[in-house]
């Protein structure tokens, strides 16, 4: 038993900030991700030995992504979320040109909000891609789609994310009109 949990210690330590970041995207709440990184994390465990070696990256990614979608059918509604925080995934700043500083933070939010804005399957294309660097196949894997799809919903993804990026005020007026016609 003690050997098989430090193998797995080995295996799958290794990728829990990988695990932690793609339940963060998906649940877009820090005390969610935790749980849903953790209640991953023991269903992995459990089922170490139907793992068959390899990069346990994406065999734990897709774990946990299959966490999250039990957990939220368990949990509550998909379309009650709260804000991404932005301040759980900030870099070190290099504080030598202040107004750099401000340029760069300015654009980690609006890319924040614009992958917010982005449906489910577009959000995590593009964490798995982006943020981990999976391979086009390493995400079929993962999200269980056909290699094609992963190519078709990242092109999307992209384009959608480059809109929202172009047109930040846009975006924000058609907010605007619908809570003032509320």
């Amino acid at each position: 038993m003690g050997t098989i949990v430090q193998t797995f210690e080995e295996v799958a330590l290794p990728h829990l900030d990988a695990a932690y970041n793609l339940a963060r995207w998906l649940t877009r709440n820090e005390r969610d991700a935790e749980d849903v990184a953790q209640e991953a994390y023991l269903r992995a465990f459990q089922h170490f030995r139907s793992f068959q070696g390899g990069d346990a990256r994406p065999w734990l990614l897709a774990i946990v992504r299959n966490t999250y979608y039990t957990w939220i059918r368990r949990n509550r509604a998909p379309e009650v979320r709260t804000g991404f925080d932005d301040g759980i995934y900030a870099e070190m700043p290099d504080t030598s040109d202040p107004e750099m500083l401000l340029v760069k933070e300015a654009d980690k939010q609006m890319l924040r909000r614009a992958l917010e804005k982005l449906p489910d399957d577009f959000r995590e294309v593009i964490v798995l891609r982006e943020f981990e660097e999976l391979s086009y196949k390493q995400i079929a894997d993962v999200m269980q789609i056909p290699l094609g799809t992963v190519m078709s919903r990242l092109a999307r993804a992209r384009k959608r994310l480059e809109e929202l990026l172009a047109n930040p005020r846009d975006d924000k007026k058609t907010e605007e009109l619908v809570v003032a016609a509320l």
